[in-house]
């Protein structure tokens, strides 16, 4: 179980890297879209806005990985205090297993000694 945690927790690191750099390249295209100055004015715009749809789109698909990334995350968790449960169960059933042993062990006792 800690193998796998560990290797979710290095899986969980890398899509936070990929949304960095994502977000990083989206900041990065609207900044250069603003620093062209041989362009028209028209092509400045129509780039520009080309330019914010792509940054926009790369935005999204950051939140996008960013959810996802909180899901495993909660799906790990609740993994982890699913077995946990599942340990706690199967201990409580052995020891009502065990319980009634011991009492239909002293009922037969008790049913023995008499005539």
């Amino acid at each position: 179980m800690d193998r796998d945690s560990h290797s979710e927790d290095t899986l969980s690191t890398m899509v936070l890297e990929n949304v960095k750099n994502k977000l990083i390249h989206a900041f990065r295209v609207t900044t250069e879209s603003r620093g062209d100055p041989g362009e028209s004015d028209c092509g400045d715009r129509s780039m520009s806005i080309r330019r914010s749809r792509q940054a926009n789109e790369e935005l999204r698909r950051a939140q996008i990985d960013g959810a996802i990334t909180w899901l495993r995350s909660e799906l790990l968790e609740m993994r982890t205090q699913d077995l946990q449960l599942a340990q706690t169960l199967l201990g409580l059933n052995s020891e009502i297993q065990r319980l009634r042993r011991e009492s239909f062990g002293g009922m037969e006792l008790q049913g023995d000694d008499q005539p």
